[in-house]
């Protein structure tokens, strides 16, 4: 699949769709393992500049991908812009809600909330470090070609300023909005931020996420930054395809592998969304010692080892030197 066919392809079918509230778009589309659990639980919100013409629906290939790889999904829905209570702060709420919920019904299917990350795509990424910022609870937050700064949005008018329709005016008109919702402004002191951005995103420049990643790591914050060579917006969300790729031992999920000279980078489709969530059992094995390879996961590892380097799996998408 590719990213031009990632919005219209159905995606396949969730478990259950569970209501966190009374309204048509306060729900969750559900996906757990077949495996025994308690499984980690990544929470999943889908972007589309928080237009209510833009659902869950693309998103549901990157949650089925996850599930397959041994952790639940919880690809959330929410009230968007166009619709009833959309906009500001009643998105942002139902974010809240959302996460609240599944993390209180976590033991009713069979999920681990202390085992959780939150992922958001895009316009979910600004929703995802927001609420990061807001619940304590939250460990760790992934965002994928994230509009993490609001007032380089509104300065650029990103799709056509979709901010303002979201925050309800301009900067100068509710600066109060752009303060709350701007996960640039706000402080993360807990959780760890991975942001990953396309060198070649045209929708969502990947200057974004640079400059969000360097003033934080200037507050202090735990906030890493993976830049993809030629992806674009929306293939750092495409997992799914990739039905070669082999899923990852269980001894093996780390949240960070490690680099030739010792520092932390993820594996972008076996490691960084699952691993986020899995934490390593005290008995399992040590992971083996990655100094080829940018993948904990160990099959593939014994093939790109093994490969030469031209032969090696065309379709993973290999890392540019550690940003660290």
């Amino acid at each position: 699949m590719s990213s031009d066919d990632i919005l219209i392809a159905p995606p396949p079918p969730a478990d259950a769709r569970l209501r966190y509230g009374a309204d048509p778009n306060q729900f969750g589309d559900l996906r757990v393992p077949k495996s025994k659990g308690p499984f980690p639980v990544v929470m999943n919100i889908h972007g589309g500049f928080w237009r209510a013409k833009y659902d869950l629906a693309h998103a549901g290939h990157l949650c089925a991908a996850l599930t397959a790889k041994g952790v639940a999904t919880w690809n959330l829905e929410y009230r968007r812009v166009g619709n009833a209570g959309g906009g500001w702060p009643g998105i942002f709420e139902d974010i809240v809600n959302g996460y609240r919920f599944i993390s209180q019904n976590a033991n009713r299917h069979n999920l681990d909330s202390q085992r959780m990350a939150v992922t958001g795509h895009s316009a979910g990424g600004q929703l995802a470090l927001c609420l990061a910022a807001r619940e304590t609870s939250v460990k760790n937050v992934v965002s994928l070609a994230g509009v993490v700064d609001l007032q380089q949005a509104w300065e650029l008018h990103l799709s056509n300023n979709a901010v303002v329709d979201f925050l309800g005016g301009k900067p100068d008109e509710v600066p109060e909005h752009y303060q709350e919702a701007d996960p640039m402004r706000l402080k993360i002191p807990k959780a760890v931020q991975w942001l990953i951005h396309g060198l070649a995103d045209d929708v969502v420049p990947a200057n974004l996420s640079r400059e969000y990643v360097q003033q934080k790591k200037a507050n202090g914050e735990d906030v890493h930054l993976l830049e993809i060579a030629a992806a674009r917006h929306f293939d750092v969300s495409l997992a799914q395809g990739r039905a070669n790729h082999p899923a990852p031992d269980s001894s093996l999920v780390r949240i960070r592998t490690r680099c030739r000279r010792g520092r932390p980078r993820p594996c972008y489709f076996c490691g960084l969304l699952r691993s986020a969530a899995i934490k390593r059992s005290s008995s399992a094995p040590a992971p083996n010692s990655l100094t080829q390879t940018q993948c904990n996961c160990r099959s593939h590892v014994r093939r790109q080892l093994s490969a030469p380097p031209q032969a090696r799996n065309p379709d993973h998408i290999p890392h540019p030197a550690s940003p660290d």
